[in-house]
Order: structure tokens, then C-alpha cells, then sequence
């Protein structure tokens, strides 16, 4: 039976109103169709049931198996038991059958006479995180483009295009960012530099992505794959070791992820910056308020906070 809704309800109240001022004044005062306030007054008999919608679904089905063909079906299918689905509808289709071999299935299904083939996807199994234990264990490190719509006409006329180097610390929090004019290899290799003398804690691991300006790993040229790029070997000079997340899968490096995320919404929303010094200056004011803000994840520390919290311990 169907239940009582607050849009029966409605419809009652409707009818109800129209009784007493007319079916006119109902359609204007609750903007419903006169032809569909006759229509509920027709089917309505004092009870809300009565106006309940009624199903929609067809009597019938012309296109529907007969019973004919079901019984063909049944029959042929107790004959060859072990018979594939596609064998037995060619088999059917030489006694006659006209249906596709879909709706065969889909018959077969319905009789409860054919099993789905189990799929044989394997099913993802996310891998139980390593949450860091203390500062500079693991640095996360990404590039983002500077919005072009945060640019003036003068600079995009120019041509011009910023990055933002961002490098994140997962157990504090802690972020250094860097501006360049081009992404590269080299570039990054100056990045992990400043991280080194940025950051208050000896880093003993940089994570990255698989882009070029990182790693060549992905090389459609199998003769440079193995070549180390210049980040690569400035990583080996500092001492740091280099983890790239598998392929095609930025949430391994959520962390710099979601923090850029953040610059989208918080700094780069409604800026326009007139020049490349521009965006780095009002840069500085923007990671130092990063760095003091508050976060759940650090039980409502700031990054600072948590870095604090640890050396004094």
C-alpha cells in the first residue's frame, strides 16, 4: 500500500479550498493546473488514499515473451543444461526463436534459469596508510599553475605563465612555496634546495608525482627512462631519498593536493596580480597565514603549532 505523503496532504488541502472558493481561485492561490484540480476532485472520495497515484506501469507488453517461447526456453534449456547462452540461442533461433540474444538473457534471468558470470574485476584495496611520526620523515611535493584569470591583460598578452613549487610536510603540515616562470627539471632542482633551507627539520624524503620536471620515468623514449634527471640527482647530493606515487593516482599525494585546493579558494579567488614580483610578495602574507591557521587534522593545531608541539615534547 502506499504511504501518506506531504504531497497527498497537499492535493487534500487543494481540493479542500476549492470546495469552498471555487476551482479558479485553488489554481491561482497554489499554482496547480485546473484540469488537474477536476481531476483529483474526480478521485477523490473523503480519504487521502484516494488519492494516491495510481501505477503506471502497462497492463501489458506487446513486445513481451509468449508463453510459447518461455515454454521453448524452459524446454531447451533443461535439454542442454550446460549449453553456453550463445549456443543455445542459436540452437532456439533454428527451432524458430526471433528474440535477440539480450533478451534471451534477460528472460533467462527473470525464469531464474541462468546465473551471471561472476565478474573477474579485482576489486581495489586501498593500502592501510603510513602516518608520519615526526617532521621531515616525508615531504610531499607538487606544481600548480598559476590561474591565467589571475593575471592582467598585459602580462597574458605577454605570454606569460607562473607556477607555484609547493612542498608540504605530512606530519606538521608545515608549507614552503616558491614561484618560477617555467616548470622543469631545473627548476625543481632549485626548489629542493629552498626546501632544505626553509623548512626547520632535516627532510629525510621528498615525494613527488611522475612529471617530467621530476623524473623520467615515464619516458616514451625507453633510452632515457633510466637517465636521472637534475631533481633527481640534487635529491641524491642532499642526501634525500625520492619516492614517486604510482601512476596516474594524485590522491597518493593528497596532502599537497588538497593544499593547493585551498590556495584556489583562499588566495588566488578574486586576485589579479600585475606582475611576477607582484604574486610572490603577496604570496609571503598568504603562507604565513597558511601556516598559523588552525586544522582538524592536527587536533586544531596550526602547523606551527604542531612543529612546537613536537620539539618540546
Amino acid at each position: 500500500m502506499n504511504s501518506i505523503t506531504q504531497d497527498i496532504k497537499f492535493r487534500q488541502s487543494v481540493i479542500k479550498y476549492s470546495y469552498r472558493n471555487g476551482v479558479t481561485a485553488a489554481s491561482l492561490q497554489y499554482k496547480v493546473n485546473r484540469r488537474t484540480i477536476y481531476r483529483w476532485r474526480e478521485r477523490y472520495d473523503g480519504t487521502l488514499k484516494s488519492l494516491v497515484n495510481k501505477s503506471r506501469r502497462p497492463h501489458r507488453s506487446p513486445k513481451a515473451h509468449t508463453e510459447a517461447e518461455i515454454k521453448m526456453i524452459k524446454n531447451y534449456k533443461n535439454k542442454n543444461k550446460d549449453t553456453g547462452l550463445v549456443v543455445l540461442w542459436v540452437k532456439l533461433k533454428r527451432a524458430g526463436y526471433t528474440r535477440s540474444v539480450t533478451s534471451l538473457y534477460r528472460m533467462m534471468i527473470k525464469l531464474g534459469i541462468y546465473k551471471k558470470t561472476p565478474s573477474k574485476k579485482k576489486v581495489y584495496e586501498p593500502k592501510t596508510y603510513q602516518q608520519m611520526t615526526y617532521p621531515g620523515q616525508r615531504v610531499q611535493v607538487d606544481v600548480k599553475y598559476v590561474p591565467m584569470k589571475c593575471l592582467t591583460k598585459e602580462l597574458k598578452e605577454k605570454g606569460e605563465r607562473y607556477y607555484q613549487y609547493t612542498a608540504i610536510d605530512e606530519y606538521t603540515r608545515l608549507r614552503v612555496i616558491w614561484f618560477a616562470k617555467e616548470h622543469s627539471t631545473y627548476e625543481s632542482s632549485e626548489f629542493a634546495k629552498i626546501i632544505v633551507k626553509k623548512f626547520p627539520f632535516k627532510i629525510e624524503e621528498i615525494q613527488t608525482d611522475n612529471g617530467f620536471e621530476f623524473t623520467n620515468r615515464l619516458s616514451y623514449k625507453t633510452s632515457i627512462r633510466d637517465r636521472k634527471t637534475k631533481f633527481e640527482k640534487t635529491l641524491e647530493e642532499l642526501g634525500i631519498k625520492h619516492k614517486l606515487i604510482k601512476p596516474y593516482t594524485p590522491r597518493h599525494n593528497g596532502k599537497v593536493e588538497r593544499s593547493h585546493r585551498k590556495d584556489q579558494e583562499r588566495f588566488y579567488y578574486n586576485k589579479v596580480f600585475c606582475s611576477f614580483e607582484d604574486l610572490v610578495n603577496r604570496a609571503k602574507y598568504w603562507i604565513k597565514e597558511y601556516n598559523n591557521f588552525p586544522m582538524r587534522p592536527l587536533g586544531w593545531l596550526s602547523p606551527k603549532e604542531k612543529y612546537l608541539e613536537y620539539i618540546q615534547g
